[in-house]
């Protein structure tokens, strides 16, 4: 199995050191935190896509070679993840026979190469970019609230698809969700983010049933459905 272990990760602005955190990813794991908490810098900087401004200190260890070819992302907003000038079939960079494995993975038929993103469903739109992702020989999947600009019919389906893609496939998940939901069922280990720094994690279940911090009870107690928690 794959495994991660970032024993350190610094992003500074030049006035402030914003987040400082060490953790290890061996399953599917949630990161979750209110706003501003520091877990969309933690994920752009997985990416190497933090900007020009910030500063960033890694010190990651992989049983993998950590690359473009070995990371699979998955956007908030599937709506503006894809050109909508192109037909489907165009935004693969992948074989005939890939892209036909990787949508029987994702529950699409073929059909739906020859259209535009405008012809098809929320949900339709989000499985291509899991397909898009997919379509690389991936090891280590991030997801950023992949269910955020879904309505809850297609939010319940994708949780349902990813949840499979976790019982199938031999890859990591990092899942940044503010939707307590998403992740209860579907990540073994949850990491707690608060003012940059890791706070708590552990087991889901444990870290549900009997949280340390009073910052995770509240976001617990808040089901993640307040405003204020929201990424």
């Amino acid at each position: 199995m794959f495994n991660i272990d970032i024993q350190k990760l610094i992003i500074k602005s030049p006035e402030k050191e914003l987040v400082n955190i060490s953790l290890k990813i061996s399953n599917a794991t949630a990161l979750i935190g209110q706003s501003g908490s520091g877990k969309s810098l933690t994920l752009k900087a997985l990416l190497n896509l933090l900007p020009n401004s910030l500063q960033c200190e890694k010190d990651i260890k992989s049983n993998f070679i950590l690359d473009f070819n070995s990371i699979g992302f998955i956007p908030q907003n599937p709506f503006t993840s894809l050109s909508p000038m192109t037909k489907i079939n165009k935004q693969f960079f992948c074989s005939n026979e890939k892209k036909q494995e990787v949508l029987k993975l994702v529950d699409l038929d073929t059909w739906v190469l020859e259209k535009y993103p405008s012809q098809l469903s929320g949900g339709q739109i989000q499985r291509i970019i899991i397909a898009i992702a997919l379509s690389k020989e991936i090891k280590f999947l991030l997801l950023d609230e992949p269910t955020t600009a879904l309505d809850i019919e297609n939010r319940d389906n994708i949780i349902e698809l990813i949840d499979s893609l976790i019982k199938d496939l031999n890859i990591l998940i990092l899942f940044v969700t503010h939707d307590i939901d998403s992740v209860k069922d579907i990540c073994k280990d949850i990491i707690i983010i608060k003012d940059g720094v890791v706070i708590e994690k552990g087991c889901t279940n444990d870290i549900l049933s009997n949280p340390k911090q009073e910052y995770t009870k509240t976001l617990i107690n808040s089901t993640f459905k307040n405003k204020d928690f929201r990424k």
